[in-house]
């Protein structure tokens, strides 16, 4: 979102006060699952709702945007305001970019899953979440210990769909340096998620709208060992302005280009607001021309904030339809997904991606990741505690970072004892990432993930 990395700059230079996390450990994990939906697991390069495809039919929600943070699913009115909305429109998810993970979530969770609703949750807040100015330092287990507390807050509900590591970490050539510690965090919550016993939810990225490097990014999350890799990859995309079409957009080129991708792969963010939104790209998105390669998409977003991608107007306990809300309220009920599998890949989706080689659009040198900051490794055994909440002392500068390094597709040393990580055919040659400049002084990684991972850039 624009005019959040004013507060991502001023947290680089200001950093926060160290925080400790929870004392307040549970060793037995709670492994129930509740509510009506099917939980929703990947296979090949698609996602699976029992035995039948799902696609993603949804929107971006975040009331207040930036400028007045809240936990949208900790507000009961305001989800019995806006599920009703969700129902209207015809869609199947949300993504919510920050939540409290102090808060309680049943009444809401509850509320969408009996309309129907999946969540697509990114487990990064402004104040824990990787430093793009210094991402060795801010990987830690304070940061860690946030995210595997978000991590036991929602993967009891059978309609949290997936988990977002990180968003827009890498937004231009300079910042892909950052990409072994986004790499690093989707390792650990995926073994997080093992070593409890917890129901495998799917975990993965969504990168920024950068057509230089969003394909380098891509193959660097999709290559290494089975631990290693996402089982998703999302990116946001507002290359299709209306009046446009399936090959003006170049959305042609793009499924071609991640016609063999071996994990599911869709959209995080869309909706050009260049001109009019008509949007005719839904057509086209549930359509046998991309569901082979795509899985669907959110809808950048549900409330209208200060840069006017809004849908609807929210006042208050009221809600004012805008005139997006019935184009696309139209367009979803005109647009019904492919019957059978889409043309997935389902039982031979292809091997592991190779990991991207150093180039002047990715600089990511080694062919290596940060191991398991020491001090995490408790969480493993004794849970993460309790979770610090939005009014947390944050992490970006607390606990102990990560000492060593591992080759990509040895597993690092954060897999359990139970079992070795698997090598995927197409395991990593080589890695880069992401740099950031200031002025004229390239950083590590300028900028804070936490801004971008709190709220979806508009990009058009």
């Amino acid at each position: 979102m624009k005019g959040l990395y004013t507060a991502v700059a001023a947290a680089a230079i200001f950093p926060a006060v160290l925080a400790k996390p929870s004392k307040t450990f549970n060793k037995r994990a709670d492994t129930s699952v509740t509510g009506s939906l099917p939980t929703v697991t990947t296979k090949g390069n698609a996602f699976m709702a029992g035995d039948d495809r799902f696609y993603i039919r949804g929107v971006d929600y975040q009331p207040g945007g930036s400028s007045d943070l809240a936990d949208p699913i900790a507000d009961v009115d305001g989800c019995r305001r806006d599920v009703a909305k969700f129902q209207e429109l015809g869609i199947n998810t949300i993504r919510v970019y920050t939540i409290d993970n102090s808060a309680d979530h049943d009444e809401c969770m509850s509320m969408l899953d009996d309309a129907g609703i999946y969540l697509a949750l990114d487990v990064n807040t402004p104040d824990y979440s990787i430093n793009r100015a210094d991402p060795h330092r801010s990987y830690n287990d304070v940061y860690l210990q946030n995210v595997f507390a978000t991590v036991d807050k929602f993967v009891g509900y059978s309609n949290t769909l997936l988990f977002f590591s990180a968003n827009e970490v890498i937004n231009d050539n300079l910042t892909t340096n950052c990409a072994p510690y986004v790499k690093a965090t989707t390792r650990d919550i995926k073994q997080y998620i093992h070593e409890r016993g917890y129901r495998k939810v799917p975990v993965g990225y969504s990168a920024a709208d950068v057509d230089s490097n969003r394909y380098e990014m891509a193959s660097y999350m999709n290559c290494g060992s089975d631990d290693e890799r996402s089982d998703f990859f999302a990116f946001n995309d507002y290359s299709w302005c209306d009046p446009s079409s399936f090959t003006q957009s170049g959305w042609d080129q793009k499924v071609e280009q991640y016609s063999n991708y071996s994990i599911p792969l869709f959209l995080s963010e869309f909706g050009c607001t260049t001109n009019t939104r008509e949007f005719n790209e839904i057509a086209s998105l549930y359509s046998d021309d991309m569901t082979p390669v795509y899985s669907g998409g959110l809808v950048y977003e549900y409330s209208n904030e200060d840069n006017g991608f809004g849908l609807v107007e929210i006042t208050g306990s009221s809600v004012r339809e805008l005139d997006d809300f019935s184009t696309l309220k139209d367009a979803l009920a005109a647009t019904e997904p492919p019957s059978g599998d889409g043309g997935a890949r389902l039982d031979n989706p292809g091997p592991a991606s190779e990991c991207p080689a150093q180039s002047d659009v990715w600089d990511v040198e080694e062919n290596t990741l940060p191991n398991l900051p020491e001090p995490a490794q408790r969480y493993f055994d004794d849970g993460a505690g309790d979770g610090p909440g939005l009014d947390g002392d944050g992490s970006q500068t607390a606990g102990t970072a990560s000492e060593s390094d591992s080759d990509i597709g040895s597993g690092g040393d954060s897999t359990s004892e139970e079992g070795e990580a698997s090598t995927s055919t197409g395991a990593a040659t080589s890695v880069r990432v992401p740099e950031f400049s200031v002025g004229v002084a390239p950083l590590v990684c300028a900028g804070m993930v936490l801004a971008s991972s709190l709220f979806g850039a508009a990009l058009v």
